[in-house]
Order: C-alpha cells, then structure tokens, then sequence
C-alpha cells in the first residue's frame, strides 16, 4: 500500500474518529453554572476545546488506520471471513 493511499485512509479515519468524540466531555453554560450571553443557544458548549479534540481524534486514527494497514498487509480479515453471509451456492 502506498504512503498515500495511507495518508489517505488516515484522513477520512480522523474526520470520522473527530465527529464521533464531539459530544463527549462537552458541557453547557447551565452545567458548568456560568451566564448565558444574550441571544446564545442554551445548548451551546461553554467549554469547546477544538485542540484537544483534534489530538485525541489523532491518535485515536493513528492507532485504527495502523490496524487497517497492518491487516491490509497480513490479510487477517478477508471477504472470505464473511462467506457465512452469502447463499450456499456463492461460498468460496
């Protein structure tokens, strides 16, 4: 596998591992007992931290897009680990 095909599995694996830890460890200004600014959403996060989504989205990637590659490589799941799924007459 290239240097970029892995670059890019990467990408899509930390724009997906990005949006799926959004909600979490997020709090809203009624939460954390601070004033709401006129005309801001209630839900709205008082303590947004974009770096520290973004490094944990990172290494989370890091880590998914290793075992992609590492399986890529070793073919340790294949189609034919889900062969069960298939009528009997397309089983390899």
């Amino acid at each position: 596998m290239s240097g970029w095909s892995i670059l890019a599995i990467y990408i899509l694996v930390w724009i997906f591992v990005a949006f799926v830890l959004l909600p979490f460890g997020v709090r809203t200004d009624e939460e954390m007992g601070v004033d709401l600014v006129p005309g801001q959403a209630e839900s709205a996060p008082a303590n947004f931290r974009p770096g520290r989504l973004a490094l944990r989205a990172a290494a989370i990637a890091a880590v998914l897009t290793t075992i992609w590659v590492l399986n890529w490589e070793n073919g340790w799941v294949t189609r034919e680990t889900f062969d069960f799924l298939l009528p009997p007459g397309q089983r390899g």
